[in-house]
């Protein structure tokens, strides 16, 4: 490879790097602490941010920090139209294999956004809008991603948000939510009893080394999800998380609508 074109590529990495290490520090760093998490020197960090600031893919602040441009909302929202398209196979799979509505989620910042679904064939069957945004302690794939989270972490997102109650059946104290997403974790997995919406139940996993916190889950009505269903249905959800994950994670999409038979 020319010498140019290495340096282009290694140039790219970088700035790559760079988005995802701002992502991860909450959209807002200043270059002193990329410098120290990433390694580069500073000259070099900033040759990289003054292109992204040119690019609009980042702002620098009044305080001189930088933050995460307004330009990467539409490779977001492009992405996440795209991550409901390759999940749609394989929540087919699961209204196959279990007869209930099949859902994918993403926690964006401190809400759970649905970004496919899959409806069951029953006439009885639970809706939910894919784009719609809701707290994630009273849902099941809410509960299965924060359950991913050290708990300082979910408690400041508890205090951001609140736990308003959905039904009587909400966790609404973060002592007792932080004592669940304990057992989610040593379950494997996280239920939703009537405590979005009354006489619904919801099983939901995550996809392992999803590029972004994901959740798979199967929702009914409770006389339909007992826990007796519970046994069988929460290991086609592993099942289901674990091809999900390795379509995901490939570098193309080959197979990436291709789930197995």
């Amino acid at each position: 490879m020319p010498a140019d074109r290495t340096g282009g590529v290694q140039s790219l990495e970088r700035a790559f790097d760079l988005l995802e290490r701002m992502a991860d520090a909450g959209g807002e760093v200043g270059l002193s602490e990329l410098s120290a998490g990433s390694g580069l020197p500073l000259p070099t960090i900033h040759r990289l941010m003054r292109t992204l600031v040119a690019c609009g893919y980042v702002r620098q602040q009044p305080n001189r920090r930088y933050a995460l441009g307004p330009r990467l909302i539409r490779l977001g929202e492009g992405a996440a139209r795209l991550l409901g398209t390759w999940a749609r196979p394989y929540l087919a799979e699961l209204v196959e294999a279990t007869g209930e509505t099949a859902n994918m989620a993403l926690l964006d910042g401190d809400e759970v956004v649905y970004v496919a679904q899959v409806p069951s064939r029953h006439s009885m069957r639970m809706f939910t809008e894919v784009g719609r945004r809701v707290l994630p302690h009273s849902t099941g794939v809410g509960k299965a991603l924060l359950a991913s989270l050290p708990p300082d972490e979910v408690r400041a997102l508890l205090a951001r948000t609140g736990m308003p109650a959905a039904t009587d059946r909400t966790i609404t104290e973060p002592d007792a939510f932080l004592a669940e997403l304990e057992r989610i974790r040593a379950l494997g997995y996280a239920v939703d009893d009537n405590e979005q919406e009354v006489g619904v139940r919801c099983l939901a996993v995550t996809v392992p080394d999803s590029p972004t916190a994901a959740a798979i889950s199967i929702s009914g009505p409770a006389g339909r999800v007992t826990e007796a269903a519970t046994d069988k249905i929460v290991p086609v959800l592993h099942g289901v998380a674990e091809r999900l994950s390795t379509a995901l994670s490939s570098n193309g999409v080959n197979g990436a609508g291709a789930p197995a038979s």
